[in-house]
């Protein structure tokens, strides 16, 4: 019998006073703290600061903020409220450019205030608040499907590997890489995580590590660049982790140095699987080259976390936020409908056609 394992929802709806409330994972381990968001431009600030963080969470927020901005407007007609709802999707659609999910959940929005033409401003602006409801609820079906898929690929008492934070403080619930890890938990599997750091933003450290300690879950904390001293020990038996695009041709990207764990895993033999729900998926990119990788700031690496300076002032930086993952170091693409296996070309779009919800 599974024992329930309590999980943390960091995107909620509070409707009844127009406010967005985000866990905000900036001040994780220290802090736990609930930011309750009215204006846009504090939306967008929480977006593009990682204060909400995971491609499907950045979904769930961006859709939303698109009903939140679109509830304020006064328009009083259907053409005025969708001029009104196209400005706040532009603006919130420019936070991040490399999270597929932020774009994914506001072109859902955008079909289902189409759908509504001929409706009163009223009646447009419930369904949009509906729909922001039904991606939160469905994430949270995603997310437990995914974890179920994996879950049948490890054995108990396996030590699994992550990069970033993948978990449910990413998602709706229970998250993508970390779904059976949780879904283990609650049924006996003790599993042995080991957590990458994962400079220079520290998710891993920070995030990863601070909710499976929550969660009961037996969770080590590793720099980076140990990923390779634990799989030549024979610690870890498979690599779990999220991505924010997975191309056509199953080339994924995710968090920065997700590709250098990749390819320690199959030096080492060690399966590595891609956990992504299926707007993650983006049919229309054909590979890795054409994901647009976003560059953060250089304090990231050089004072962010430090009391002084960790590098000497002035110096050049270069800090992708992600990194991309060739299709032929992936072992599986583990997806809501099922796991994907090579050809991606193939089996990624048979994934669509199995998709439980449009």
């Amino acid at each position: 019998m599974d024992t329930p394992v309590e999980v943390i929802q960091s995107v909620k709806l509070d409707d009844e006073n127009s406010a967005l409330i985000l866990l905000d994972q900036t001040l994780l381990p220290n802090k736990k703290v609930f930011l309750k968001l009215i204006e846009m431009k504090d939306i967008w600030d929480a977006i593009y600061q990682l204060k909400v963080r995971g491609a499907p969470a950045i979904g769930i927020a961006a859709a939303y903020g698109v009903y939140l901005g679109t509830k304020q407007s006064s328009a009083d007609s259907y053409d005025e409220l969708y001029h009104d709802f196209l400005k706040v999707k532009e603006y919130l659609a420019s936070s991040r450019p490399t999270a597929v999910n932020l774009f994914w959940a506001l072109d859902r929005m955008d079909s289902r205030f189409q759908k509504e033409q001929g409706k009163s401003v009223q009646e447009v602006k419930l369904a949009l608040k509906n729909e922001s409801e039904l991606i939160r609820t469905e994430d949270e079906w995603v997310c437990e499907a995914i974890g179920e898929y994996a879950l049948a690929l490890l054995e108990p008492g396996w030590g699994i590997l992550t990069h970033c934070n993948a978990g449910t403080i990413a998602t709706a619930k229970y998250g993508t890489a970390l779904a059976p890890l949780y879904l283990g938990q609650a049924r006996g599997y003790d599993f042995k995580v080991f957590a990458d750091e994962t400079r220079p933003l520290l998710q891993g450290a920070r995030l990863t590590a601070w909710e499976l300690k929550e969660a009961g879950i037996d969770v080590t904390l590793i720099c980076d660049n140990m990923a390779s001293i634990v799989m030549k020990e024979g610690k870890v038996q498979a690599v779990l982790v999220g991505c924010d695009r997975v191309a056509a041709n199953g080339d994924t990207a995710n968090k920065i140095g997700t590709s250098g764990v990749a390819i320690l895993a199959k030096h080492y033999k060690v399966p590595f699987y891609v956990c992504a729900p299926l707007s993650t998926v983006d049919l229309e990119c054909q590979t890795g080259d054409d994901i647009h990788i976003e560059l953060r700031p250089d304090e990231e690496i050089t004072t962010k976390w430090y009391s002084e300076p960790m590098a000497p002032v002035g110096v050049g930086t270069y800090n992708p936020a992600f990194d991309v993952t060739d299709h032929d170091l992936i072992t599986g693409i583990i997806t809501e409908s099922g796991i994907a296996y090579a050809p991606f070309t193939e089996s990624l779009p048979e994934m669509f056609q199995k998709k439980r919800f449009s």
